[in-house]
């Protein structure tokens, strides 16, 4: 097998392409000859050195892909070479082949390619445990999704339309029109306008019902200030460790953010009658039942085409670099994938 891995922490030219020994699947797990593999965050942390889960160098990156079962391990049921399949895997997409427990991986639905199918399992896991799962959005509420033009926040924003919420996007002017076809109600640029005034104005002073944060630092401070009463926050990311653009780790822009990231106190909590919940898969992944719930709900969506994966960009698995930087720098609308030939 074949991978493109992580040779140092740095830059987008990192990486380097080194043969490996096949690997067979074992009990319960799926070998998947790869086709394509989703770019996330995580992935640029990893390769700067600021992800604390990434694994040691060498490492092979990846936490998505959509591919062909080339190889079933003893006792899989429901699965069979050949089969076309997409789903998390949690390091090692990048490659031409990679091992994943069999529960974590779903047949791809007709109509959905393996470019479409390879940017949805971060994404729409990610927004579905978060708006449907721990935030039980009811219709009518709001729902503020920072970055609503990425990867995650196109994923939320169909599932809370679903819900019938009312979104709330933070987003540059230049992909507002765009996002308001898609159905964003009320859309914010972050670069010219202040978050947490507009959100108030619109939500009647009230505030709103739930926050998506990516960010971290001090934007998280100011999203709590912006819930109404029985508010939820999530935090799914850290951006603000990673400013964008940024090639190498910054040990003092990491401290800054994470010294302006608050502290909630339960007390202060249960007064103001607000939740914060904090959200990683890759924490969730060897959780069976979870992930089994959570996948199976999205590929129903996806079977029905209540959600669609928006595709901004696709590069070849050796330009894993400039697919990294275009994520980083904010220029994408939707998902960026690699392919693999």
């Amino acid at each position: 097998m074949r991978q493109l891995l992580l040779v140092r922490h740095g830059g987008p030219d990192s990486f380097e392409f080194r043969d490996r020994p096949d690997v067979a699947p074992g009990p319960g797990e799926v070998r998947v000859s790869v086709r394509a593999a989703g770019v996330n965050f995580a992935d640029i942390s990893a390769r700067m050195g600021t992800y604390q889960d990434a694994p040691p160098l060498p490492s092979c990156l990846g936490y998505e892909v959509a591919g062909v079962v080339d190889a079933v391990g003893a006792g899989v049921e429901g699965l069979a070479e050949g089969d076309e399949v997409f789903g998390p895997v949690m390091f090692g997409g990048y490659a031409d082949a990679v091992v994943v427990p069999s529960y974590q991986l779903r047949c791809i639905p007709e109509g959905v390619t393996m470019t479409e199918a390879a940017g949805v399992p971060v994404a729409y896991l990610t927004a579905y445990v978060m708006l449907n799962r721990l935030g039980s959005v009811l219709a009518g509420e709001t729902v503020l999704i920072h970055g609503v033009g990425g990867g995650v926040g196109l994923a939320a924003l169909q599932l809370a339309k679903e819900l019938g919420a009312v979104v709330i996007g933070t987003a540059s002017a230049s992909k507002h029109a765009r996002l308001a076809e898609m159905g964003v109600d009320h859309l914010i640029d972050y670069r010219t306008q202040d978050f947490a005034t507009v959100a108030r104005g619109l939500t009647g002073g009230r505030g709103v019902d739930v926050i998506l944060d990516p960010i971290g630092g001090s934007t998280t401070r100011r999203n709590y200030k912006t819930l109404a009463p029985l508010g939820r926050l999530f935090l799914y990311g850290v951006s603000s460790t990673s400013p964008r653009g940024s090639r190498t780790r910054d040990l003092f822009g990491i401290a800054k953010a994470v010294g302006r990231t608050p502290v909630f106190h339960p007390f202060q909590l249960m007064n103001a009658n607000k939740g914060v919940f904090g959200v990683n898969m890759n924490h969730l992944a060897e959780d069976v039942t979870s992930m089994t719930v959570a996948l199976d709900q999205i590929v129903d969506r996806l079977g029905r085409g209540v959600v669609a994966p928006v595709i901004d960009s696709t590069y070849p698995l050796g330009q894993a670099g400039r697919a990294q930087e275009q994520l980083s720098q904010a220029r994408n609308f939707g998902k960026v994938v690699l392919t693999v030939d």
